[in-house]
């Protein structure tokens, strides 16, 4: 044989295993083949439609016999199927009527692309029937089609209206896609936004699946204007109260909806689920890359005719059309809360009450919006929580902290003192805080240390700092082991005992002792390493107040092992009302502490003979 010659084979298709790829791979679940018959059957009469434009459109389903006996049929009054087009787009795999000269046309009125949909009902039928006579002339069809990949056609002697109706009788097992209720719900599903009459016939009754578009779907404008509608249409399509809403549209406005805004707060991780339509056919009822992850806030339902689906035409391809679509959406929201402020501020405060988090993290992407919306934004503070304008009306100065623990070791001595300090340890807080100054450059705005406190205490007087010098330096050195120094001092609240303070590098050391504790031997020793070379030079403060009655007897008793017992609680103390986790010594401190009082005390009982 010659070496140079060649032969072309054709790759052979096995139907059946097609079948399984669908069923299995391809559609998530096999009630798609419903979407798929709709489908074919809108673009249809779309194309009848473009043939003749005053061309009244329909779609009849019905289900007759019930169980494994049952058959559903499908009607359009579209442009039906010549003889060649069955040859052409129905026995050929990936072989889609929307192509020209083999490629895809780039924009159609079609919801279909690929060619492969009709496929979809072998997954619920052993066979498909289809009877069809095309608007382009010639006869009357049957079409049969088999999973094994066979097919027949047969021309009839009668004359059918134009159009295609498909018959597809239940398959063993699939009882469940055959049944009234779930077909009328799926139907809804997939069918309610679509712009011809979609008939439902079963049971002996008709209905009809879809309603006619409302006025503000082809002019947003007017969404504002038709609230309650517009409220109640969302709360239909998507299953849950809303309470309120925001239209959304792109640049081209080929892609529109309306994202309503959660009656409820919602955490940052949540699934983010959206209700999609190409073309008012639903693609999908929990797409998550539609809109920028910031609006976690909303749910919303779009439709659009831009975007390019996947084969199961289930999602959209993530392609450079939907970034954008995706951006421009995000900025069509951005554009409207912003809107809200001028227009309707207490509406957006509502808004923003109950998404908060949602909203500073739009603001600190967004300098314009922040500055927009902020004085709306909550924060904690040492008066409670209240508005960042509520707190700027009433402060020259303000003080926030960058973490949490910051701010509780401060909370109570700055709300005693009247300081207003901001906790900014919650995520975005610290960031947006810092630039108020930005914004607001006649007032002080900035951070404080927990040792910056400190500078409001009151010293002692000469004469009581050498009546408690040998005890505060008593105190001092047993709490020496904790790397802690002991100061006394006079300070606000005197209901408050002692105030813990520490730096960030002490706070480094805290963790990685509490690392070291719970880590494997080889770890624990790099982490020893570690920690002792910030132990020669960092030191936290334990502050404790001679104006509370607490301080106040321990350092007037004059007795040296209560003292220490007494430093050593109120260290244990000032950490846990600082929301520090004790480690190993810290909490051997507690529990011996604890005993000791309690030998104390009934080491008095027995030789008073009374309780003191």
């Amino acid at each position: 044989m010659n070496r140079h010659a060649q032969e072309d084979f054709r790759f052979q298709v096995d139907l059946s295993g097609m079948i399984h790829i669908l069923s299995n791979h391809l559609y998530s679940s096999s009630k798609v083949f419903l979407r798929e018959l709709l489908q074919n059957a809108v673009d249809a009469v779309t194309a009848m439609r473009e043939r003749e434009a005053s061309h009244q459109g329909r779609v009849r389903v019905e289900i007759i016999g019930t169980g494994s006996g049952a058959t559903l049929a499908m009607e359009d009054n579209g442009i039906g199927l010549t003889e060649e087009d069955i040859h052409e787009f129905l026995a050929m795999i990936g072989q889609s009527s929307k192509r020209k000269d083999g490629k895809l046309v780039g924009e159609t009125s079609f919801i279909g692309r690929f060619g492969i949909g009709l496929l979809s009902c072998f997954m619920v039928s052993e066979e498909i029937v289809l009877l069809t006579r095309s608007a382009k002339g010639g006869p009357s069809l049957e079409w049969r089609g088999k999973p094994d990949g066979t097919y027949s056609i047969r021309k009839l002697e009668s004359e059918l209206s134009c159009g295609t109706k498909v018959y597809l009788r239940c398959k063993p097992g699939s009882e469940l896609y055959f049944d009234p209720a779930n077909v009328e719900a799926w139907l809804s599903d997939y069918g309610s936004l679509l712009p011809y009459p979609i008939l439902f016939e079963a049971e002996g009754s008709c209905k009809t699946i879809n309603m006619p578009h409302p006025d503000w779907m082809n002019n947003l404008a007017l969404a504002r204007g038709s609230r309650e509608e517009v409220l109640k249409f969302g709360e239909q399509l998507l299953g849950e109260s809303v309470r309120d809403f925001i239209p959304l549209t792109s640049s081209s406005g080929r892609t529109c909806g309306i994202a309503y805004i959660l009656p409820y707060a919602v955490n940052l991780s949540a699934k983010r689920s959206h209700r999609v339509y190409l073309k008012y056919m639903l693609v999908s009822e929990s797409a998550e890359n539609i809109v920028p992850d910031w609006a976690f806030f909303v749910k919303c339902i779009i439709w659009t005719d831009e975007l390019q689906p996947t084969a199961s035409r289930e999602h959209f391809y993530e392609n450079e059309k939907l970034e954008t679509v995706r951006s421009e959406l995000g900025e069509s929201l951005r554009r409207e809360l912003m809107t809200l402020a001028d227009l309707d501020p207490e509406r957006l405060k509502g808004i923003i009450q109950l998404h908060a988090l949602s909203m500073k993290a739009l603001a600190v992407e967004d300098e314009a919006f922040f500055r927009m919306i902020h004085r709306w934004l909550p924060f904690e503070s040492s008066y409670g929580r209240r508005d960042l304008g509520e707190l700027l009306d009433e402060n020259d100065e303000l003080y926030y902290t960058i973490t949490l623990d910051e701010y509780r070791q401060i909370m109570h001595v700055a709300s005693a003192q009247s300081l207003p300090v901001i906790n900014g340890g919650y995520v975005y807080d610290a960031g947006l805080l810092a630039g108020l100054q930005y914004l607001y450059p006649h007032k002080k705005i900035e951070r404080l240390l927990p040792e910056d406190v400190a500078f409001s205490f009151i010293d002692l007087t000469a004469e009581e700092r050498r009546q408690y010098y040998e005890l505060t330096r008593d105190g001092d050195a047993a709490l020496q082991r904790f790397r802690c120094r002991v100061q006394l001092k006079r300070f606000k609240p005197s209901t408050l005992p002692s105030l813990f303070t520490l730096s960030k590098e002490s706070s480094d050391l805290r963790n990685l002792v509490a690392a070291e504790e719970v880590s494997t031997t080889e770890l624990s020793s790099i982490l020893g390493s570690l920690s002792s070379a910030y132990e020669d030079q960092l030191y936290s403060t334990l502050y404790l107040n001679l104006d509370n009655e607490v301080v106040a007897r321990i350092f007037g008793s004059g007795n040296r092992a209560i003292l220490i017992a007494a430093v050593e609680m109120l260290y244990v103390n000032a950490l846990m009302m600082g929301h520090y986790p004790l480690n190993r010594k810290e909490m051997k401190v507690l529990n011996e502490g604890i005993l000791r009082f309690i030998d104390l005390g009934l080491s008095s009982y027995g030789k008073g003979g009374e309780t003191p």
